[in-house]
């Protein structure tokens, strides 16, 4: 170990003080924070890595802070790493979909290391990552069944319109006194007519 003193001079006169008479270098380590940290979003999970020397690996222990962007830090939920590597996993259900966040992180020689002893070290600069947004199932399903309920009066409607407008000429051809084809095509343009209609509600269901 080494002694720590502090030497003076007051009135003329050299004093010296002892701080620490038994100072240890090795027990008093402030390092720096964890650099390059970086953020990865997916549909169950944002992985958050970050980058320490590579000898300092297996002894160091870490902790991440995070909150929402528009927050204060006074609010930030913090996390600690399950393992000495430099990465951390937060699950999607720990976040709000559509909401971003902002993490931090930083680090300190384990506790569970006898050699060297440390203070936490200043925070990392901050990565932000966004959970994507889910529509919700409600919307979908109400969407569907208001297109369904506009579509059904609209066809008949169609229809109604159809019928009375081939009824209308085949009046007029027959008062002529030509042929009433009208009316013989009229049975086909209803079933291929009411055929688009079934198709397209299944595609609405």
């Amino acid at each position: 170990g080494y002694r720590v003193s502090l030497q003076g001079n007051f009135f003329g006169r050299n004093h010296t003080y002892i701080t620490f008479p038994e100072y240890n270098p090795c027990k008093h380590i402030k390092l720096d924070p964890p650099a390059n940290i970086q953020s990865n979003v997916t549909a169950s999970k944002c992985q958050i890595w970050w980058s320490v020397p590579w000898y300092l690996v297996e002894i160091l222990q870490y902790e991440l802070q995070y909150k929402e962007y528009s927050m204060s830090w006074e609010t930030a939920l913090n996390k600690t790493p399950s393992s000495s590597l430099p990465q951390i996993e937060i699950e999607a259900t720990e976040l709000r979909s559509g909401i971003t966040y902002i993490a931090r992180l930083r680090c300190k020689v384990s506790e569970n290391e006898d050699s060297y002893h440390s203070q936490w070290s200043e925070w990392s600069q901050t990565t932000v990552f966004q959970r994507p947004g889910i529509p919700k199932l409600s919307e979908k399903i109400l969407n569907t069944r208001t297109m369904q309920f506009l579509f059904i009066p609209l066809s008949f409607g169609a229809l109604l319109y159809l019928f009375w407008n081939c009824k209308l000429s085949s009046s007029c051809f027959l008062t002529s006194g030509q042929k009433a084809s009208p009316v013989l095509t009229f049975p086909h343009q209803l079933l291929s007519f009411s055929h688009s209609i079934i198709c397209t509600m299944g595609i609405l269901r």
